[in-house]
């Protein structure tokens, strides 16, 4: 590193150098060479710049050599760096690619690397391929053949539509305290106990606890949520029959909601979710005044991030149920408290999606397009 290099940029050379800088999405590398050349430019040193820019002296002196001896691009652009060859071709990889989204051989419920190894030696001319050739290849194609996804892909058609904008109409409605809405669904909870005593947190050192557990059964949460007015509330019970849903139902007119002549509830469509729940409970004369006083309002199948309560669950388990309950006692208390404090505090769940913005976004999805 005799050789000393100077770096004398032009107006026009500045300019690109600060526009890169500016922003944009460019290398880290590149946009440590782009500050490399304005502060030799600028005069700094290398020591200086070696500081400031955080590289090392080879960094700078490569960059200010590329730079005079050829020109800007050349200065900013990767060199060629040694090593092998690629083993695979663009056509071979290509076939990876194509193999590992295919179905895999017999007996085999996933391809895996060594079996996509294999698989190209014996398609290719290839002697042998490493697993860390393969991983490499489909690492760069965003490819995980081990892996999958579970999600539903709902049937957007005119009942889909109907519904959806039934539910996000009720929402946007002017509140009527005559007329509530009520968002309600249900969600299964896991009683675990501790196997040893966890060690409490101290400066320096965190909760402790077993990676054993005691399993202690299961209880099922009901869960009611006012779309207009700060309000919900948490049931506790052994089961989710139809019976559980049928008390439910008398709970929010009886109890919850005395004086409203008509509850609007927003439901799944899970079987037990039906009117026909509370005959199979109580005596016809009763159900009926029951539901006298309900209106069903079911989101889409495979739909149920429409129901604003899915959201208020996930704050429940975010909050309060992320720990070991171990009885259905505690579990009672420790919701009540969780319940008691969202209240008090008249939190509401901020809901931005509207029927306008369903058809904008989902335009293109929906059976009939205006024209």
């Amino acid at each position: 590193m005799n050789v000393g290099y100077r770096v004398e940029l032009s107006q026009s050379e500045r300019d690109e150098l600060t526009t890169l800088l500016s922003g944009g999405r460019h290398t880290a590398r590149k946009l440590k060479r782009a500050q490399i050349l304005l502060a030799a430019d600028a005069g700094s040193t290398d020591d200086q710049i070696a500081t400031t820019v955080r590289v090392s002296g080879s960094t700078i002196y490569r960059t200010k050599r590329r730079f005079v001896e050829a020109n800007l691009e050349w200065a900013l652009s990767e060199e060629p760096r040694p090593g092998a060859e690629r083993k695979l071709s663009g056509k071979e990889e290509a076939l990876l690619v194509a193999t590992a989204c295919s179905t895999p051989p017999p007996g085999r419920a996933r391809w895996t690397l060594e079996l996509l190894a294999g698989e190209l030696v014996k398609l290719t001319g290839h002697d042998d391929l490493s697993r860390e050739t393969v991983r490499r290849r489909l690492e760069e194609n965003d490819l995980k053949p081990w892996r999958k996804d579970m999600w539903c892909i709902p049937k957007v058609d005119g009942e889909y539509v109907a519904r959806m904008e039934n539910v996000l109409d009720l929402y946007a409605e002017t509140p009527d305290p005559k007329r509530p809405v009520v968002c309600f669904d249900e969600s299964p909870t896991q009683l675990i106990g501790e196997v040893r005593e966890p060690i409490p947190a101290k400066p320096g050192q965190l909760e402790r606890y077993d990676c054993e557990y005691r399993r202690n059964g299961t209880v099922n949460l009901f869960v009611f949520l006012d779309v207009h007015r700060p309000w919900r509330k948490v049931k506790v019970t052994d089961r989710r029959t139809n019976q559980d849903f049928a008390q439910c139902m008398r709970d929010l007119v009886d109890l919850h909601y005395p004086d409203a002549p008509i509850i609007r509830v927003v439901l799944d469509n899970l079987s037990t979710h039906s009117a026909g729940a509370l005959y199979d409970t109580f005596p016809a004369p009763e159900a009926r005044r029951i539901l006298k006083r309900l209106e069903f309002h079911h989101t889409p199948k495979h739909a149920s991030w429409l129901n604003m309560v899915e959201i208020e669950i996930g704050v429940l388990r975010g909050q309060c149920l992320d720990r070991r309950i171990d009885d259905k006692e505690r579990l009672i208390a420790e919701i009540a408290a969780w319940e008691h404090q969202r209240n008090a505090e008249a939190a509401r769940i901020n809901w931005m999606f509207t029927t306008d913005k369903a058809r904008e976004k989902l335009r293109k999805a929906y059976p009939v397009n205006e024209s």
